[in-house]
Protein backbone atom coordinates (compact mmCIF):
# COMPACT_ATOMS: atom_id res chain seq x y z
CA UNK A 1 0.00 0.00 0.00
CA UNK A 2 2.86 2.43 0.81
CA UNK A 3 4.32 1.96 -2.68
CA UNK A 4 0.96 2.69 -4.27
CA UNK A 5 0.55 5.88 -2.23
CA UNK A 6 4.09 6.96 -3.19
CA UNK A 7 3.22 6.35 -6.86
CA UNK A 8 0.06 8.44 -6.47
CA UNK A 9 1.97 11.25 -4.75
CA UNK A 10 4.57 11.30 -7.55
CA UNK A 11 1.83 11.49 -10.18
CA UNK A 12 0.16 14.36 -8.29
CA UNK A 13 3.44 16.25 -7.84
CA UNK A 14 4.27 15.95 -11.55
CA UNK A 15 0.83 16.94 -12.85
CA UNK A 16 0.71 20.29 -14.63
CA UNK A 17 -3.05 20.54 -14.26
CA UNK A 18 -5.56 19.78 -11.52
CA UNK A 19 -9.10 18.86 -12.49
CA UNK A 20 -11.59 20.11 -9.89
CA UNK A 21 -15.28 19.29 -9.71
CA UNK A 22 -18.00 21.01 -7.73
CA UNK A 23 -21.79 20.59 -7.61
CA UNK A 24 -24.06 23.33 -8.95
CA UNK A 25 -27.39 24.50 -7.53
CA UNK A 26 -29.28 21.98 -9.71
CA UNK A 27 -27.13 19.09 -8.41
CA UNK A 28 -25.04 18.67 -11.57
CA UNK A 29 -21.25 18.24 -11.51
CA UNK A 30 -19.19 21.19 -12.79
CA UNK A 31 -15.58 20.48 -13.75
CA UNK A 32 -12.69 22.79 -14.54
CA UNK A 33 -8.94 22.67 -14.97
CA UNK A 34 -6.85 24.60 -12.46
CA UNK A 35 -3.22 25.08 -11.61
CA UNK A 36 -1.68 22.34 -9.45
CA UNK A 37 -2.20 22.56 -5.69
CA UNK A 38 0.11 24.96 -3.87
CA UNK A 39 0.49 22.60 -0.96
CA UNK A 40 -0.53 19.09 -0.07
CA UNK A 41 -0.38 17.00 3.08
CA UNK A 42 0.02 13.45 1.82
CA UNK A 43 -2.94 12.55 -0.35
CA UNK A 44 -5.44 13.69 2.25
CA UNK A 45 -5.32 17.51 2.08
CA UNK A 46 -4.68 19.89 -0.81
CA UNK A 47 -4.59 23.70 -0.99
CA UNK A 48 -5.41 25.72 -4.11
CA UNK A 49 -5.59 29.45 -4.83
CA UNK A 50 -8.77 30.90 -6.31
CA UNK A 51 -10.75 34.08 -6.79
CA UNK A 52 -13.31 34.73 -4.06
CA UNK A 53 -15.64 36.03 -6.79
CA UNK A 54 -15.47 32.76 -8.76
CA UNK A 55 -18.38 30.44 -9.45
CA UNK A 56 -16.49 27.63 -7.66
CA UNK A 57 -16.36 29.57 -4.39
CA UNK A 58 -20.15 30.04 -4.45
CA UNK A 59 -20.69 26.39 -5.32
CA UNK A 60 -18.34 25.06 -2.64
CA UNK A 61 -19.87 27.43 -0.08
CA UNK A 62 -23.33 26.03 -0.87
CA UNK A 63 -22.21 22.39 -1.20
CA UNK A 64 -18.75 21.29 -0.08
CA UNK A 65 -18.81 17.94 -1.94
CA UNK A 66 -15.89 17.87 -4.35
CA UNK A 67 -13.65 15.74 -6.52
CA UNK A 68 -10.12 16.38 -7.70
CA UNK A 69 -8.33 14.43 -10.40
CA UNK A 70 -4.72 14.24 -11.53
CA UNK A 71 -3.43 12.30 -14.52
CA UNK A 72 -0.32 11.34 -16.43
CA UNK A 73 -1.26 11.18 -20.09
CA UNK A 74 2.03 9.57 -21.05
CA UNK A 75 1.58 6.61 -18.69
CA UNK A 76 -2.22 6.69 -18.88
CA UNK A 77 -2.55 6.78 -15.09
CA UNK A 78 -4.90 8.79 -12.92
CA UNK A 79 -5.71 9.58 -9.31
CA UNK A 80 -9.27 10.52 -8.32
CA UNK A 81 -9.97 11.85 -4.85
CA UNK A 82 -13.44 12.57 -3.51
CA UNK A 83 -14.15 14.57 -0.39
CA UNK A 84 -14.97 18.10 0.67
CA UNK A 85 -13.71 21.52 -0.36
CA UNK A 86 -13.69 24.34 2.18
CA UNK A 87 -13.28 27.99 1.21
CA UNK A 88 -10.77 29.68 3.50
CA UNK A 89 -10.44 33.45 3.62
CA UNK A 90 -8.38 33.82 6.80
CA UNK A 91 -4.97 35.47 6.63
CA UNK A 92 -3.08 32.43 7.98
CA UNK A 93 -4.35 30.18 5.15
CA UNK A 94 -3.77 32.87 2.52
CA UNK A 95 -0.20 33.57 3.68
CA UNK A 96 0.59 29.84 3.87
CA UNK A 97 0.30 29.35 0.10
CA UNK A 98 1.03 32.86 -1.22
CA UNK A 99 3.88 33.07 -3.75
CA UNK A 100 5.78 35.94 -5.26
CA UNK A 101 4.08 36.75 -8.54
CA UNK A 102 0.56 36.08 -7.28
CA UNK A 103 -0.02 39.84 -7.58
CA UNK A 104 -0.72 39.11 -11.24
CA UNK A 105 -3.96 37.41 -10.15
CA UNK A 106 -4.57 39.31 -6.88
CA UNK A 107 -3.33 42.90 -7.39
CA UNK A 108 -3.93 43.94 -3.77
CA UNK A 109 -1.56 41.21 -2.56
CA UNK A 110 -2.13 38.57 0.09
CA UNK A 111 -4.88 40.68 1.68
CA UNK A 112 -6.79 41.04 -1.63
CA UNK A 113 -10.47 40.37 -0.85
CA UNK A 114 -10.73 38.47 -4.15
CA UNK A 115 -8.06 35.97 -3.01
CA UNK A 116 -9.22 32.80 -1.25
CA UNK A 117 -7.81 29.37 -0.51
CA UNK A 118 -9.59 26.16 -1.38
CA UNK A 119 -8.76 23.40 1.09
CA UNK A 120 -9.69 19.94 -0.16
CA UNK A 121 -9.91 17.05 2.30
CA UNK A 122 -10.08 13.61 0.71
CA UNK A 123 -12.36 10.90 2.01
CA UNK A 124 -11.71 8.35 -0.74
CA UNK A 125 -9.08 7.71 -3.39
CA UNK A 126 -9.04 5.67 -6.57
CA UNK A 127 -5.98 4.96 -8.72
CA UNK A 128 -6.11 3.94 -12.39
CA UNK A 129 -3.19 2.23 -14.10
CA UNK A 130 -2.58 -0.72 -16.44
CA UNK A 131 -6.25 -0.94 -17.44
CA UNK A 132 -7.52 -1.38 -13.90
CA UNK A 133 -8.69 0.74 -11.02
CA UNK A 134 -7.94 0.28 -7.36
CA UNK A 135 -9.60 1.90 -4.36
CA UNK A 136 -7.12 3.20 -1.82
CA UNK A 137 -7.98 3.46 1.82
CA UNK A 138 -7.01 6.78 3.32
Amino acid sequence: MKNLIKTMEALIDNANVSIISSVDEAGFPNTKAMLPPRKRDGIKQFYFTTNTSSMRVSQFTANSKACIYFYDGRLFQGVMLTGTMDVQKDSKSKEMIWRTGDEMYYPAGVTDPDYSVLKFTAGNARFYSNFKSENVEL
